[in-house]
C-alpha cells in the first residue's frame, strides 16, 4: 500500500504535523443571545465590531432573557409580556442591526432560517468570507413566546419564523460593505412586503395575546404604536436600499 505524508514518520513530516492546525484558516464565531448582545454585553460587542478585526458574531435573538427565566430585554418588542414587563413592554425593540450598519465597514445580516433557509445560508457564507467584523442576527423562537403548537411536533417553531417575517416585524436583509467599493448600495432587503398584519402575528403568540385578554385597551394602544413603527422602519429600510451611491 502506498504511504501518504500522513503516514510518514520522518522528522520533516512530524514537524509539519505539529504545524498543520496553523495552516488552515480558522472560522472564528462569537455566539450569544440577545440579553448579552443588546444589554449586558453590548459595550463589549460594540467594541469588537468597531475594532475592524476579522471576527464573526452570531446573535440568537429570542427577544427575551431565555436562559434566566424570561425577563424582558432591550430586544423585547413593544407590547410583549415578560418578567419585569408583565403589563406589556412599553418601549420599542432596539435595532442592533441598524446600529452596526452605521459604522459602514461591518457586514450585517438578519435571518430567520424557518422563513428563508437559502437566504440564511447565503448570509453565513458572505459573513464568513468578509475580511472584517460581521454580525448576524438570527431570529430564534423560544418557549417564552408561548407558541401553542410548538409541542405537538408539527413544526410550530418553523411556522412562527415564517409568520414573524411575513408580518414585517423581522425583515430579512444583508448589508455588505464590499458592494460600496463596486459603486453599489451595500444594503439588500431580501424579504417581501408584509402579507399579514402585526396584529394577526401577535395573536398567535401568548406573549402578546395574554395582554390582549387581560388588558385589551393597553394591548391595542401598544399594538397600534408598534404597527406604525414597524411600517416606518420597513419604509426607511426600503428607501436606504434604493439610494444611489455613485
Amino acid at each position: 500500500m502506498k504511504k501518504t505524508m500522513a503516514d510518514c514518520t520522518c522528522d520533516a513530516c512530524m514537524r509539519l504535523k505539529t504545524l498543520a492546525d496553523y495552516l488552515v484558516k480558522k472560522s472564528i464565531w462569537i455566539i450569544g443571545g440577545d440579553g448579552w448582545a443588546y444589554d449586558i454585553g453590548f459595550g463589549g460587542l460594540d467594541h469588537v465590531i468597531a475594532s475592524g478585526a476579522n471576527v464573526n458574531l452570531l446573535v440568537l435573538d429570542t427577544e427575551v432573557y431565555s436562559n434566566t427565566g424570561g425577563q424582558a430585554s432591550k430586544s423585547t418588542p413593544m407590547g410583549a409580556v415578560a418578567r419585569f414587563a408583565e403589563g406589556g413592554k412599553t418601549l420599542g425593540k432596539k435595532d442592533l442591526g441598524l446600529i452596526a450598519m452605521t459604522y459602514g465597514n461591518v457586514y450585517v445580516g438578519q435571518v430567520a432560517w424557518g422563513a428563508d433557509d437559502a437566504q440564511t445560508v447565503k448570509t453565513f457564507i458572505e459573513a464568513e468570507s468578509y475580511n472584517g467584523p460581521s454580525i448576524i442576527l438570527a431570529y430564534s423562537h423560544c418557549i417564552n413566546h408561548g407558541l401553542p403548537d410548538i409541542a405537538d411536533g408539527k413544526g410550530g417553531g418553523i411556522e412562527a419564523q415564517r409568520r414573524v417575517v411575513q408580518s414585517g416585524h423581522w425583515p430579512l436583509y444583508r448589508f455588505d460593505p464590499r458592494l460600496l467599493a463596486e459603486g453599489k448600495n451595500p444594503l439588500q432587503v431580501d424579504s417581501k412586503a408584509p402579507v399579514i398584519s402585526l396584529e394577526d402575528w401577535a395573536k398567535t403568540e401568548t406573549r402578546f395575546s395574554s395582554l390582549m385578554k387581560s388588558n385589551p385597551e393597553v394591548a391595542k394602544k401598544l399594538l397600534d404604536i408598534s404597527t406604525r413603527r414597524s411600517k416606518l422602519r420597513l419604509g426607511i429600510m426600503e428607501q436606504l436600499s434604493k439610494l444611489s451611491v455613485e
